[in-house]
């Protein structure tokens, strides 16, 4: 397959592709032109790339969640603990959204929205200067 036949059914853009070959997650063979041929591994690879990006893991925890499913001496409690920490930043990522949430809906209450020119929402931003 060339690149755009397995862009098109891993579901990746060309590029992220590319970028992927760059860093040494996928090494698709080399034709004597010089055009990358990828081989079913390859697509199920990147598919496999492509799903845990979604889940929002990093490329270093793809690394490692890749060579943890190529490797069939693995414990299911190694990729497990990966996981299990990316799930904790998660986590804290909806903890923070949280936070910024309860916030602005306070400043927004806070703000009568009428033709007066006095904002809670816009002194609150400018209170990081004073």
């Amino acid at each position: 397959m060339n690149i755009g036949e397995v862009a098109e059914r891993a579901g990746l853009p060309p590029k992220t592709i590319r970028y992927y070959e760059d860093i040494g997650l996928i090494r698709p063979m080399r034709s004597a032109n010089g055009y990358r041929e990828f081989r079913d591994r390859d697509l199920h690879k990147l598919a496999f790339l492509g799903r845990a990006r979604a889940l929002g893991f990093s490329i270093e925890d793809c690394r490692t969640l890749l060579a943890l499913y190529e490797d069939t001496e693995r414990e299911s409690a190694q990729v497990k603990q990966v996981a299990q920490e990316h799930l904790v930043q998660i986590d804290a990522k909806i903890a923070q959204l949280e936070s910024m949430r309860a916030t602005l809906a306070h400043l927004i209450e806070e703000c009568r929205g009428d033709h007066r020119p006095d904002c809670p929402i816009l002194e609150d931003l400018s209170a990081a200067l004073q």
